[in-house]
């Protein structure tokens, strides 16, 4: 079925009609979930004027009252000084895909503390003057990397500040006044705005970030010292005490050099003769990690000698310009750049000069030692300019370090949905372009050098995707699938969110073109792809929403903000089809990769002459055509 609708230059039009359907489909589940957080409000009378008949937000303006909109979607829930309580239905709220902001505040909310830590999205919070109670658990902001307000103030909050506030990379305003925190306040990631945590029960030396606040954030905590307020002092301490405690350090001392040696004296026993090279001290860490030709020598000796090595030193799949060992590496300065249930990556800048970047994996033994160290040494042999190269890992069995190179300009999920807090501007098309190219470009190396792993990359989303200064895309954490351990495989790989394993349990060779389609549909919309934001297959999700549509395409699915030239639509179009045929739910009819890779290369940043001259005379191409007015008009069969 074909569609015609005019535009203007850079901007796309619906027809009223086909508006109200595409509303219809996307608002019909915010209304639902709305309607279900209300149903969980003991006194929800008070919102009877959400008027079940239409949807809550229309394209320029809500429909409802208290609900704040951005492009048609629920982006804001206020519902302050209205005496509501019950339970804070956070299931209905999390599958909101575009809620950035929830305030509850000045109500009689009486519950423990709400798990808010599944609406990732979120970037503020306000909760303050309820009746909340409880401890706040310790990870209760884990993984919520846009929060920028959280107020909690004037509630019955009790036990410590949750430690997951600490390391928030935009937090900037956090209230805590007038409850019952106990113990010390955390060392804050960056430097707070605005803060408060006056008239609670909290103690100990004050973070030196927060010296400079008025006396009145720490006001009404006896146990508070340190600037703004009193200098701390220490206490004084007995004759007896002192006495005391210098008897049981002494005592301790004997004991733990009586344990030392006879430990000492068991290895000694028990080990064979170990000569002065193979000795694994800092100093023979460091030669070995500066002499990798040696180093891969002795790789190949017995694998005794490989177990005992592998507890002290990193292994290094490919030479790099910048050589270092594993006491480098622990001792330089870090910075958390993200934290996971099954992994967390930190920036390390060596004192020597190079930033490279530490992931930890915890979840990672599906396979023994050897056959780790042999894929190991599988990844040092890619090379290819859209993959990040592993430059080095370090073996332990509880737990995996992955080195990387520091790329400056982050993720692609950051350049596409978080430039304008960076001061950025968004992507442009050519850009786009090019990025899916070295995607595709890449994940089809992959495959070809990998021919026999199912699924080549396994965890391909935009938050895995890196962009250099030319802005060239580099794949992380790929080829993972065989090593993490398959239990816990569908809690965190993407792969597992297709249709296939949700519906029958397996993942092909395709399934890694379905996470394809996905990534190139988040990059040409601009919007967020729900399922992977709720870590689980989801009906309301990105790839859904654009197949909905796909009988009766409209340049509405495009972001908006992305800018482009005149004579790019047909192409923009054309990238989009191809994502469709990647998203096909049905595998057998899904397209293999290499036919995937050779449409994508056929995608221009422009189209040329003759292609708009071929497109009247066949119905998958697209017919642009110029009106009286001036405005630019197209027509697709997105059937063919």
């Amino acid at each position: 079925m074909a569609l015609s609708t005019s535009l203007t230059p850079f901007t796309f039009l619906l027809s009223s009609s086909f508006l109200s359907h595409i509303l219809l489909i996307v608002t019909a589940s915010d209304k639902e979930l709305l309607l279900g957080f209300k149903d969980s409000i003991e006194n929800k009378h008070v919102l009877s004027s959400w008027n079940e008949s239409v949807p809550p937000c229309s394209p320029k303006q809500p429909n409802w009252p208290y609900i704040h909109c951005y492009k048609g979607h629920v982006w804001g829930l206020t519902l302050e000084n209205m005496r509501l309580k019950g339970v804070v239905d956070v299931q209905a709220l999390q599958k909101l895909p575009y809620l950035r902001t929830l305030s509850l505040k000045n109500n009689d909310f009486n519950t423990e503390w709400p798990y808010i830590n599944g609406i990732l999205g979120l970037k503020a919070l306000f909760l303050s003057n309820n009746k909340f109670f409880g401890e706040v658990p310790a990870q209760a902001f884990q993984d919520m990397k846009w929060l920028k307000k959280i107020h909690l103030s004037n509630n019955r909050f009790t036990g410590h500040i949750p430690t997951s506030l600490a390391s928030m990379p935009r937090l900037i305003e956090l209230r805590l006044e007038g409850n019952q925190f106990t113990g010390s306040i955390p060392n804050f990631l960056r430097p707070l705005q605005s803060f408060s945590a006056a008239d609670n029960k909290l103690e100990g030396q004050i973070p030196e970030g927060l010296r400079d606040l008025p006396v009145s954030a720490f006001s009404g905590n006896e146990g508070l010292c340190g600037a703004p307020l009193e200098a701390c002092k220490s206490k004084k301490l007995s004759l007896l005490s002192i006495i005391v405690t210098v008897v049981l350090v002494l005592v301790a001392l004997v004991v733990i050099g009586a344990v030392v040696l006879l430990v000492l004296r068991r290895r000694r026993e028990q080990l064979p003769d170990v000569s002065e090279e193979d000795s694994p001290s800092v100093s023979h860490m460091k030669a070995r990690s500066r002499e990798p030709s040696e180093e891969g020598s002795r790789r190949s000796r017995s694998s005794s000698r490989i177990s005992k090595g592998d507890t002290m030193m990193l292994s290094f799949v490919r030479d790099h310009k910048d050589q270092f060992n594993l006491h480098e590496l622990l001792s330089a300065s870090a910075e958390v750049l993200g934290s996971g249930c099954y992994s967390s990556s930190y920036k390390a800048s060596l004192l020597n000069g190079p930033v490279m970047v530490v992931k930890r994996f915890k979840q990672m033994n599906n396979v023994g030692r050897e056959e780790f160290h042999e894929h190991m040494r599988r990844f040092g042999r890619l090379n290819h300019p859209n993959l990040l190269p592993l430059i080095a890992y370090y073996y332990r069995k509880e737990e995996k370090l992955f080195v990387t190179d520091f790329v400056h300009n982050g993720s692609l999920a950051v350049r596409l949905h978080g430039y304008q807090a960076l001061g950025q501007r968004s992507l442009e098309w050519a850009s786009r372009l090019k990025i899916v190219k070295g995607i595709a470009e890449g994940l089809e190396y992959l495959y070809r050098e990998m021919p026999s792993l199912i699924a080549a990359h396994g965890h391909l989303k935009s938050s895995n995707v890196l962009l250099n200064e030319s802005l060239e895309p580099l794949l992380t954490d790929y080829g993972l699938v065989p090593v993490i351990n398959q239990d816990l495989a569908p809690d965190i790989m993407v792969i597992y969110k297709s249709p296939e394993y949700l519906q029958h349990g397996r993942i092909t060779k395709k399934t890694d073109v379905w996470s394809l389609g996905i990534i190139i549909l988040e990059i040409l919309t601009g919007n967020l792809p729900v399922n992977f934001l709720q870590g689980k297959g989801s009906d309301l999700s990105l790839g859904n929403w654009v197949h909905s549509v796909s009988e009766e395409c409209s340049s509405e699915v495009f972001d908006k903000d992305m800018e482009i030239s005149r004579n790019s639509e047909g192409e923009m179009i054309k990238l989009l089809k191809i994502a469709l045929a990647c998203c096909e739910r049905d595998v057998d009819k899904r397209w293999d990769l290499k036919e995937v890779v050779d449409r994508i290369h056929e995608v221009n940043e422009t189209d040329n002459e003759d292609q708009c001259s071929r497109s009247s005379s066949n119905a998958s191409e697209v017919e642009i055509k110029q009106t009286q007015s001036g405005e630019v008009s197209f027509s697709i069969d997105m059937a063919q």
